[in-house]
């Protein structure tokens, strides 16, 4: 990120990520992003200011949540003169939102901003299909009340009322994101063992992380709930190997389960961004600065895999930070799924891969595990899609503060076969 100024991560904050149809399912995503707004600015005493831009953003969401960061916004105790804009890209949300203010930041556009997202798997829009839409909107420009009914009842059957829920298919295959990293395990011969211990490593560091109190500032109580619902500290390797497949059932050959992918969950974040010097002005200490990003594409639609965007992503920031895979004092790998971070990882260790599709001369290498996802993530902590990446950014930048001084690099998965990468520094 080339900039005229340095973007500084200040800290963030996020309600406790929940499994779905449970605490938050009659909340919605601006009453949440209401609450983790609110509560950033009550954190960093920002009521009654007015910041350069607040960016957020869901994947699941009511046509009426079009606005939702500005909406937030005006309820969070920020001036009301604060403009917000409404962005998504899938699990990557919250990163490109934090990317999208680090932007104005470094150029001077503006001084100071929040980055965020939400999402709801259990507050989903119901809606129905295109014959009825048509035949409504046909009603509705019928001119009398006779036409109307006419117009209405005109070839109507009862099947045009049956509802259709938010899909989880790649519109392109039609297949989930389950059905296209278990053909990415597969592939890369990742097996049900590794996948399950990397599961019950995540657990195992997330409950450790709760309990030194690592969280205490970066999570908020919510709805009567102060941890992560989905975390389970009492799971064993024994436990997560009596699960069935969850994607390939038929072929007794899968093995990604409900233990080692991520639960459908709901939950907010959001993370504050600011200049050197606003920070100061506003005695505000700074745990990070924010100085690289990517995002990158694959061709999943003709055989790539659909999760390794992130690949070539962070092979292409490598190349523009001028760094190799192992400058890094922590790596946050977001864990849509065991199978998905360790072909990642595989894959930067294979000659063929890095040659052929990342045009190196050498692979990658291996990174230290103990470095990666040290407090836990996405399989353990949950995974609201527009909410992972503001999580891990504050994760990542508090680290950072508490080590002193070093690097982290940030690595995310997304639907549509794209990934959104970033590097945070401390010097």
């Amino acid at each position: 990120m080339s900039s005229k100024q340095r973007v500084g991560i200040i800290g963030g904050v996020r309600i406790p990520f929940c499994r779905n149809n449970t605490a938050y399912a009659d909340v919605g995503n601006l009453g949440m992003s209401i609450k983790t707004l609110g509560s950033l600015v009550e954190k960093y005493g920002l009521h009654g200011v007015e910041l350069g831009e607040v960016a957020m953003g869901a994947v699941i969401h009511h046509s009426s949540d079009w606005n939702l960061a500005r909406e937030a916004a005006l309820s969070s105790g920020l001036a009301p003169t604060t403009p917000g804009i409404t962005m998504a890209r899938a699990c990557g949300t919250s990163l490109d939102t934090a990317i999208h203010i680090g932007n104005k930041i470094a150029v001077g556009q503006i001084e100071a901003g929040i980055a965020g997202g939400s999402d709801t798997t259990s507050d989903v829009p119901i809606v129905y299909g295109r014959k009825l839409q048509q035949r409504l909107l046909a009603t509705v420009r019928a001119k009398t009340p006779l036409d109307k009914l006419k117009t209405f009842l005109r070839g109507f059957s009862l099947g045009e009322l049956k509802p259709h829920f938010p899909g989880v298919a790649e519109p392109r295959t039609g297949k989930s994101m389950g059905d296209h990293c278990e053909q990415m395990a597969k592939e890369w011969k990742i097996s049900r063992q590794d996948q399950d211990k990397l599961a019950w490593d995540s657990h195992q560091k997330g409950a450790a992380a709760y309990q030194n109190g690592f969280f205490k500032d970066l999570v908020v109580p919510f709805r009567g709930v102060e941890r992560d619902n989905i975390l389970r500290p009492d799971t064993s390797l024994e436990k997560l190997a009596t699960l069935k497949p969850a994607f390939d059932k038929t072929s007794g050959q899968g093995t990604l389960t409900a233990g080692n992918s991520t639960p459908l969950t709901d939950g907010a974040s959001a993370v504050l961004l600011g200049s050197e010097a606003w920070a100061a002005a506003r005695g505000l200490k700074i745990q990070a600065f924010l100085t690289h990003a990517k995002v990158a594409a694959v061709d999943f639609v003709h055989g790539e895999g659909l999760l390794m965007a992130p690949t070539i992503a962070v092979a292409q920031m490598l190349k523009d930070a001028n760094l190799t895979l192992q400058d890094f004092d922590f790596y946050e790998i977001h864990e849509a799924f065991a199978a998905q971070v360790l072909c990642t990882l595989r894959a930067w260790e294979n000659a063929d891969y890095c040659k052929n599709r990342l045009g190196l001369d050498a692979p990658l290498g291996s990174i230290d595990p103990a470095r990666m996802n040290v407090n836990g993530s996405s399989l353990a902590l949950g995974h609201p899609f527009a909410a992972t990446g503001a999580r891990i950014v504050a994760t990542l930048a508090k680290l950072l503060e508490e080590k002193g001084s070093g690097r982290g690099l940030i690595s995310i998965c997304t639907a549509g076969g794209m990934g959104v990468t970033a590097i945070l520094e401390r010097p």
